[in-house]
């Protein structure tokens, strides 16, 4: 791949390599130390011809450039090979010479210079270091990369990455042992204002790449950050050659076996947020490479890009999202395959994806949820409140495919917590509950009241504690919007009522909730008392309001409170003689009631009676009620004559007939009470022993009359 021609992308294979083969096959054996190279002065490491080439405008001087100094690299590796086997051959012949063995003395002289292989090594560096063919390597590394790589003509910049690929092919196996001086010019050069310059230090990593393989993992980091900003080029040709590069170390790292990834994480924790879409491209890839690898669990640092791959969920471009929904199911799958997963750092990227405005993050990450629930929980207990928060948020979501997932996650988790053993930290599942009861969706109000009826039935004695944060919030409900929360607010209210405690403080505070929203009161007030009724004691119930509403301290302290008491008295006197639910109370005090012999009730109340509009209109409601089904057996009373409190019945129905203005409702009750008056002066007895006589007389006569007439048609007929 190593020179390729100036307007195109890198190939996989260096026409190069192979000239440069066959020229270092024709060249002679150059020995140890008779080379004019050898010689060479270290201050100037290339020829002046072959600098100027190699920083020549025309690209294929350069390109000539580097395939002599290629071939110049191979030359200085064999010289130095040669010089180094000469050196270690003279060495050992020294070692085994007698007077190199014994000092003066006889003995090997261990003390005097240490020990024989620090001898040894000691004069194998000396050695080295009078190999000029070995220092000349790195002074042409320095001299491409400080006065080429790094020189403000781009020409040279581009004949500095070229030369310094060549150097890197002329070294082959020994190039990782420049790899320190090789590396940084190259990668410097990523950032070149010249979108040429960037691609050819791209072309210049991949041969350097090509050539130490797995050395050049160590510098990794450095190589992975210059992969992203070649990724995030506008030149296309630099794209095409990053993702040559990108294949490449790809490879490098499948087959290696010692890529750290605890130094990677950090790099892509760093990217993982960008929202380029070619860095993103890069970085999924790397995911799902990094994760085929047997030898790397990827699933120990999930965390730290897990919340990056749910945001490639929405990006613009197809194939990123569909890789990235990809890779997060291949990790969803490695972990219900895998019994000790870290679920607490995922929980709360699922919550934050969970309020996402974007759908597809909605469905996967509350999919991720149920999934969360159903694999860790009891190892979830510590979590329970985020996921309740997260499920809370997508149940009431405008897209039915999220509001069905998220239901049966809901049912899931309350069937958990339900039936769990462990210890459940109430506390912040009882806030998380409180906060949603004020949300603006009605499914996610439904929701939070089941699981606080569920709380409550499982821990009525640990919650006992939190009953006066949480009334506030439920007593506001009571002015939802929906009659369905508020039923089921109440059901949550009568099972705090349970506690003989709690029982009479909920229906105080009902009331003094009532007096402070009369509209409440006017439009749910009746409901709220009738299922209050069903749910509890209905007798109790009414026992309290009236005990409360008796105490004037508490509710008569001025007009507004005076006048809430007798609203409430009529609502509670409404409730009882209508509604069906308190038909049994109604029961009770009818067989209560014992006739009274007293003052004349009618009276006492007419000199106390102040007869605003307002009372008016409530006799008007009565005297409606009066004629209601509910009301028919006191009607059918008014009949009955006989009985001690008929009299008292009738004065008090024309007690209200008085007080009544001549409206439609005193015309009713006029017409009522006229089939009756008449009823209470009559002798029933005497009337009817005088039908019977007066039918008798009539039954006597009508017999008389039929016999003269058959008699006197008996005496006609003898005449004739």
């Amino acid at each position: 791949m190593s020179y390729a021609t100036d307007p195109s992308p890198m190939l996989p294979q260096s026409a190069l390599t192979q000239a440069a083969a066959a020229a270092a096959a024709a060249m002679p054996f150059l020995g140890g130390g008779d080379s004019s190279d050898d010689a060479f002065n270290v201050q100037l490491p290339l020829s002046p011809n072959l600098m100027r080439n190699l920083g020549d405008r025309s690209y294929d001087k350069r390109k000539g450039a580097a395939m002599e100094l290629e071939n110049l690299i191979k030359q200085l590796q064999e010289n130095a090979a040669s010089i180094e086997f000469h050196q270690q051959h003279q060495l050992q012949l020294n070692q085994d010479s007698p007077s190199s063995r014994l000092n003066a003395g006889g003995s090997t002289d261990i003390g005097a210079s240490g020990t024989e292989s620090e001898s040894v090594d000691g004069a194998s560096s000396a050695f080295a270091v009078s190999n000029p063919s070995r220092q000349r390597i790195p002074a042409i590394i320095e001299l491409l990369g400080n006065d080429f790589a790094c020189s403000s003509n781009a020409n040279h910049r581009k004949g500095g990455l070229i030369g310094l690929a060549a150097t890197a092919i002329g070294l082959m196996h020994d190039a990782h042992l420049y790899l320190d001086k090789l590396l940084p010019p190259v990668l410097h050069c990523f950032d070149d204002p010249e979108s040429r310059v960037r691609y050819y230090a791209c072309e210049s990593l991949y041969n350097i790449a090509k050539v130490a393989r797995g050395h050049i993992l160590q510098y990794f980091n450095q190589i992975f950050d210059g992969l992203c900003k070649l990724f995030a080029d506008v030149d296309v040709d630099v794209k095409n050659g990053a993702n040559l590069l990108d294949r490449l170390v790809k490879d490098i790292v499948t087959e290696s076996e010692y890529f750290d990834v605890d130094m990677f994480i950090p790099l892509l924790h760093k990217y993982i947020r960008m929202t380029n879409p070619y860095i993103r491209q890069l970085l999924v890839g790397w995911i799902t490479v990094l994760d085929s690898v047997p030898d790397i669990d990827m699933l120990d640092w999930l965390p730290e890009f897990l919340d990056g791959l749910f945001n490639m969920l929405s990006d613009g471009n197809r194939e990123i999202r569909q890789a990235a929904d990809s890779a997060l199911a291949e990790f969803l799958r490695e972990i219900k395959q895998t019994e000790d997963v870290e679920f607490g750092r995922m929980v709360d990227i699922l919550v934050g994806q969970c309020n996402s405005k974007e759908r597809f993050n909605r469905l996967t990450a509350v999919s991720w949820v149920q999934e969360f629930v159903n694999l860790g929980r009891e190892k979830l207990v510590e979590f329970y409140a985020d996921l309740l928060a997260a499920i809370m948020h997508c149940i009431s979501d405008a897209e039915h495919e999220i509001r069905q997932v998220a239901e049966r996650a809901n049912d899931d988790l309350l069937q958990l917590v339900k039936s769990t053993t462990e210890d459940v930290e109430l506390l912040p599942l009882m806030q998380k509950l409180t906060l949603e009861l004020s949300s603006d969706h009605v499914p996610t109000r439904m929701a939070a009241l089941r699981w606080i009826s569920m709380l409550l039935e499982k821990y009525p004695n640990q919650l006992s504690a939190h009953i006066a944060q949480l009334l506030p919030a439920l007593l506001r409900t009571l002015s939802d919007t929906s009659d369905s929360v508020v039923l089921l607010d109440l059901e949550v209210l009568a099972r705090i009522s349970l506690n003989k405690v709690e029982f009479e403080k909920v229906l105080n505070s009902i009331l003094l909730l009532f007096s402070q929203d009369r509209r409440l009161l006017e439009m749910r007030g009746s409901m709220i008392v009738r299922k209050l009724c069903v749910l509890l004691d209905s007798k109790s119930i009414y026992l309290i309001f009236a005990k409360v509403l008796g105490t004037e301290a508490v509710y008569l302290d001025s007009q507004a409170d005076s006048e809430f008491a007798a609203v409430m008295v009529q609502t509670l006197n409404l409730i009882l003689l209508t509604a069906n639910e308190l038909e049994h109370l109604r029961d009770i005090l009818r067989r209560s009631f014992q006739p009274r012999a007293s003052e004349d009730d009618v009276q006492v109340f007419t000199v106390h009676i102040d007869a605003s509009v307002g009372f008016l209109m409530q006799i008007d409601k009565l005297v409606q009620l009066l004629e209601s089904p509910i009301f028919i057996h006191m009607r059918l009373q008014l009949l009955e004559i006989q009985e001690d409190y008929h009299t008292d019945l009738v004065k008090s129905l024309y007690g209200l007939l008085m007080l009544l203005p001549q409206s439609a409702a005193f015309r009713v009750l006029r017409d009522r009470l006229a089939s009756v008056t008449s009823a209470s002066r009559i002798d029933a007895d005497a009337l009817l022993s005088h039908f019977e006589a007066v039918q008798t007389k009539h039954t006597e006569l009508r017999r008389k009359g039929m016999y003269e007439k058959s008699l006197a048609k008996e005496q006609g007929g003898g005449t004739k």
